[in-house]
């Protein structure tokens, strides 16, 4: 279990523009520099598994058994050190009852969160500010920082914000699929032209209270702006180049060179980095897939099997490792090695062919690594790069 990470995590944030040489050892032994380094994904949509019936983020579990990516075992296994765990809100109705709704969910979701760290102190730790990661995986415990994706819960009172603020949230995004009282979502509606004003002063309370905001999802117009509005930097939990597949939740060279150009990070998405193919045995067993938590223990088991054998015969697209580090090597050559991470959406759709648990991401180490990057500049990719940002977020909100 890591252990030790620690002088290096605050030379970076200290000077993260600065490129470390390229040491000729450091791909050498990739696995054992991997232990050593401070590793944090920006986008785990783990937390909805804690709804299945007895689902246990402690109890090791398989992607070929139940779908699912990430627990305690496989990061251990893994080498993550944990990540910004998110509460997500399916985008309902814009009115009173849905925004009553969406709160009571994630609500629920963020005391699940808080449940299972209280329930396992020695395992995990609730993070605030960006020197907690380091101090808290030196303790062998993995990060737990709190994400929204999707602010609608707040619904028309931005004092919510600080109400989750207060509960531990350090990054929000303001939309999902759908376009809501916040702003315009890439596949929603262009109803605000990108913020509403609501979205706007939820611009200004994010950068006021010290919470990251997260611009995946959002419409174009809607990233221009946040990257306009915003006083501090913004990143891209989970998101991908366009330039490699033209999709709407994936962004322009341009757009990407702005972000970068305001200290902004892109956390690279293993989602939407290839045309989606049929998958005619998916479908149709997501009807019963549905139900499936109303299903006796027994047969909830077998159908889950069941459902985690169809998509591991029929992925979503072609998209492999080599694929998604092509991604990343195109980001860093776009953007430079100070405005990459990863993200890669676990337990929210994401994984490759070659890299669909957690267990497997020391490739992605050994990858870059390979490519030539430094130690330094891995440990950039994998933490660094978004503490510089959320210790600037936090500068700006004078916290």
């Amino acid at each position: 279990m890591k252990s030790t990470h620690r002088p290096m995590l605050g030379l970076m944030l200290a000077s993260a523009c600065m490129a470390g040489p390229v040491a000729a050892q450091d791909a050498s032994d990739p696995a054992a520099i991997h232990q050593s380094i401070l590793t944090l994904d920006t986008h785990l949509d783990s937390p909805a598994n804690l709804d299945q019936p007895g689902w246990r983020i402690t109890d090791r579990h398989d992607v070929l058994a139940d779908t699912t990516q990430v627990d305690l075992p496989r990061m251990i296994e893994g080498g993550l050190d944990g990540g910004f765990w998110v509460i997500y809100t399916d985008q309902g109705p814009n009115d009173a009852r849905g925004y009553a709704v969406a709160l009571a969910h994630a609500l629920k979701r963020l005391h699940q969160i808080h449940d299972f760290v209280a329930a396992n102190p020695q395992s995990f730790a609730i993070a605030t500010k960006s020197s907690d990661a380091a101090r808290i995986a030196a303790a062998g415990q993995r990060v737990i920082y709190l994400s929204m994706e999707n602010s609608y819960p707040l619904g028309n009172d931005i004092a919510n914000l600080d109400a989750f603020y207060q509960l531990g949230l350090r990054m929000a995004g303001p939309v999902h699929n759908g376009t809501n009282q916040l702003a315009d979502s890439t596949n929603g509606e262009a109803l605000h032209g990108g913020l509403s004003d609501l979205g706007k002063a939820w611009v200004r309370e994010a950068n006021r209270l010290g919470i990251i905001i997260d611009a995946s999802h959002a419409a174009d117009s809607t990233f221009d702006q946040l990257l306009e509005l915003s006083k501090a930097p913004i990143i891209l939990s989970h998101s991908g180049p366009k330039a490699l597949h033209d999709h709407p939740r994936n962004l322009d060279d341009a757009r990407l060179k702005a972000l970068a150009a305001k200290g902004g990070v892109i956390q690279v998405n293993s989602l939407f980095l290839s045309p989606d193919k049929p998958r005619p045995t998916v479908d149709a067993l997501r009807p019963q897939i549905e139900t499936a938590d109303s299903l006796p223990p027994e047969e909830r088991t077998a159908l889950m099997k069941q459902w985690a054998e169809a998509n591991a015969a029929e992925p979503r697209s072609d998209t492999d490792f080599d694929r998604y580090m092509q991604a990343i090597f195109y980001c860093i050559d776009l953007v430079g090695v100070d405005h990459v991470g990863i993200g890669a959406d676990w337990d929210g759709g994401g994984g490759v062919i070659g890299l669909n648990q957690i267990s497997q991401i020391p490739k992605i180490t050994e990858a870059l690594l390979k490519r030539g990057l430094s130690r330094e500049d891995v440990e950039k990719i994998w933490s660094g790069n978004v503490l510089r940002v959320m210790a600037e977020v936090e500068r700006v909100a004078g916290k």
